[in-house]
């Protein structure tokens, strides 16, 4: 069980993540937000959004009989190092996807740059991933996601983040921030309405409150906390 409250420079805040009803293509996470965290809501609260049920929202959840990787896939994914946290493109399903969402000739340069890192010692540095970009690096492989039907797809990040969460902030009243985090300590806010501090909520968020299994937790309420 995590802690419920963490510290930010002098501030704690509670952290309270909301469970849901399984998040289905078509989905609008303002509404998700509204009626399961609608009642819990208090001026200045901040909801965190996990980026992959956002991402299910907009219809970027591939399932895998509709990969079909191609000839740059079935190469370019071994050039990838694992990664502690899961899959990512070290599989070519998702390597496929990776090159519809940045184009065959980034991904080609970003391998073989991370390649020839790997050959120097440089395993572990996320060359590939800082050149082939965000899109790439917020692919979920499939069997990341232990929620079904999602454990068979692969999920792509989501579009437009940033402006998906000023929609959302601007629809339920709170401050909204869209985080890609994971078990390990990585905590990335990939999209905030205007008034989130990126600093404090990646902070704060940074031991993954929601979890990352099948706890149905895609959102999380942040309160500052005067207890």
């Amino acid at each position: 069980m995590k802690p419920k409250i963490r510290k930010y420079q002098e501030k704690s805040y509670l952290r309270l993540p909301v469970k849901t009803r399984i998040i289905m293509p078509g989905d609008d996470m303002a509404k998700i937000i509204q009626e399961y965290a609608g009642s819990l809501l208090e001026k200045g609260d901040i909801v965190t959004i996990s980026e992959s049920p956002l991402a299910i929202t907009q219809g970027r959840a591939k399932p895998l009989s509709e990969i079909k990787p191609g000839f740059w896939a079935k190469i370019l994914w071994r050039f990838v190092s694992k990664v502690p946290y899961g899959i990512g493109l070290r599989a070519p399903a998702s390597m496929q996807c990776a090159i519809e969402e940045c184009g065959s000739l980034r991904i080609i340069f970003a391998a073989l740059v991370g390649g020839l890192g790997r050959l120097v010692g440089r395993r572990g540095k996320g060359d590939f991933y800082r050149l082939a970009g965000m899109q790439a690096a917020l692919i979920d492989a499939a069997s990341t996601s232990p929620v079904p039907p999602y454990e068979s797809c692969v999920i792509k990040g989501p579009l437009h983040p940033a402006r998906e969460a000023q929609r959302i902030a601007e629809e339920t009243g709170v401050e909204i921030a869209v985080m890609d985090i994971n078990d390990i300590g990585g905590s990335w806010m990939i999209g905030g309405s205007k008034g989130v501090d990126k600093k404090m909520i990646e902070e704060v968020m940074q031991d993954n409150p929601q979890g990352q299994g099948a706890e149905l937790t895609p959102i999380c309420i942040v309160r500052e906390h005067h207890g």
